[in-house]
């Protein structure tokens, strides 16, 4: 019984810190608080609402159709864990930097979106939370998944991220007071040591499951 709740704990864990992390809403704040310069905060909430239910939406299309993109580009688990560890190091390596990666959005995307009326679903909800780091996490995830307690832990998991996303773009000001521009640098330093981690645990497994490396007798 032990050992379940354990394994649980432990998936759950692994599910939100990854998504959450890539995710990361609060890196999303300075281009949000630029959308949403001068709106009322009725205005602003709507945004924010529109913008966390993109990425809901985003992630669990990607989360269901995982299984039949693979198949029907013929692309393997193990090939596709490796091809988002790449991703993940880039975007981890970049969070390390104290700057916002290429792969979540160009310059020109966030100066494109900042000009919009609504930018709330491109680029906000997409790629800004719901980017390539996040997709491909969780189709790694869904992939792994056996048992169907897993797949729920996943879209409980995105579920929840969207909600947190939500209540920190509703509240961009006060988050951004609270913590300021050192508080969200280190954050999301923290945060991208976690990924790179995360990347190389994923190639890894790849390489692992390829046959190229040996799997570890205990993982700690």
């Amino acid at each position: 019984m032990q050992s379940t709740i354990k394994t649980v704990l432990e998936f759950a864990l692994l599910a939100t810190t990854s998504i959450f992390f890539l995710v990361d809403p609060f890196a999303v704040i300075p281009l949000f608080l630029a959308v949403t310069a001068g709106t009322e905060k009725a205005e602003r909430n709507a945004i924010a609402r529109k913008s966390a239910l993109t990425c809901a939406i985003v992630l669990t299309a990607f989360a269901i159709a995982g299984s039949l993109i693979f198949k029907m580009f013929g692309i393997t688990l193990p090939a596709f864990k490796i091809a988002g560890g790449i991703i993940l190091l880039q975007i981890g390596l970049d969070m390390l930097q104290g700057k916002q990666s290429s792969q979540k959005s160009t310059a020109e995307e966030q100066q494109e979106g900042a000009e919009k009326s609504d930018a709330s679903i491109i680029p906000l909800g997409m790629p800004m939370l719901a980017g390539p780091g996040a997709i491909s996490t969780v189709m790694v995830l869904v992939g792994e998944s056996h048992a169907v307690w897993q797949h729920g832990v996943i879209y409980a998991t995105i579920i929840l991220t969207a909600f947190v996303s939500y209540l920190i773009l509703s509240g961009a000001d006060r988050v951004r007071g609270y913590l300021g521009e050192t508080g969200i640098r280190i954050l999301m330093r923290l945060m991208g040591l976690l990924l790179v981690a995360l990347a190389v645990q994923f190639v890894a497994n790849g390489l692992t499951d390829f046959g190229l490396l040996k799997p570890l007798l205990t993982p700690y």
